[in-house]
């Protein structure tokens, strides 16, 4: 475990696997921490340096005042990533982390050659259901949005084994005001336009029982991007890394293979 201080913001991070190997970065969902990649971690290919992070107000990161923008996460990234000397990278973001993915693309394309964009949009709700998530939140803690929140990233399969208490645990443990701060984030943000003007190698991944994010919503997005894929893995929600790791790690593997990644 490691500490990236960006004056802003401290980010914990960790880096995995093959240190002078090709590199691909993930970022994680709203109210999860690093931890979510780690049942992908042992199907991933022999050969990439894997670079995960707890993004602001989330994990073992610093929690900054809220609210915050989604132009302060994209330049944690940046930040880190530059802090690491990383170039060309894969990105992989989830939810919120796909989001970053898509402004740090806009922002900074020498540090992105491809993107998986996974179960995430370029517009993620309204301003309302958020401001109502928020005021639930300030008002009953985390804890006040839990129940709702896991039938909405698992299935109903899933939501029936005994490792769902790990991932409520994950996300009524998350700092209050980072979960609120990366909320606002997500309510303000509104990547059509910018994200229409991408050209770069992207992989869409979708759950079919994702509640948060709708495959129909994923395609949409991805599909702004011209010669993008979009990929479905069924029987799996929100958080697809987690209930279907094989798949998920098979569809990653795939798409790295195709734009030359791995040969790196």
């Amino acid at each position: 475990m490691r500490m990236a201080d960006l004056g802003a913001a401290q980010l914990h991070y960790r880096v995995d696997g093959d240190p002078d190997g090709a590199p691909v970065v993930f970022a994680n969902s709203l109210g999860t921490d690093l931890r979510l990649w780690d049942p992908l971690l042992p199907h991933l290919p022999a050969g990439l340096k894997i670079i995960r992070y707890d993004k602001r107000g989330h994990g073992l990161s610093s929690v900054p005042d809220g609210p915050y923008a989604m132009g302060a996460l994209v330049r944690d990234t940046e930040q880190l990533l530059d802090h690491l000397g990383v170039r060309d990278c894969v990105f992989v973001g989830l939810s919120i982390g796909g989001m970053i993915a898509q402004g740090l693309a806009v922002k900074r394309l020498d540090l992105v050659r491809g993107m998986v964009l996974s179960n995430t949009a370029a517009k993620i709700g309204t301003p309302a259901m958020w401001d109502e998530r928020i005021a639930a939140a300030r008002k009953g803690g985390i804890e006040a949005l839990a129940d709702a929140t896991m039938e909405r990233w698992f299935s109903r399969a899933f939501r029936a084994t005994p490792e769902l208490t790990l991932w409520r645990n994950m996300l009524t443990r998350q700092p209050l005001e980072g979960f609120l701060g990366c909320s606002a984030a997500i309510s303000g943000t509104d990547f059509y336009t910018p994200t229409s003007g991408l050209r770069l190698p992207t992989l869409g991944i979708a759950g079919s029982e994702d509640g948060s994010t709708p495959p129909d919503l994923v395609r949409e997005t991805v599909e702004l991007i011209p010669g993008s894929a979009f990929k479905l893995i069924r029987r799996a929600g929100h958080l697809p890394c987690v209930e279907r790791p094989d798949e998920y790690a098979a569809l990653l593997t795939a798409f790295l293979t195709q734009i030359g990644h791995l040969a790196r």
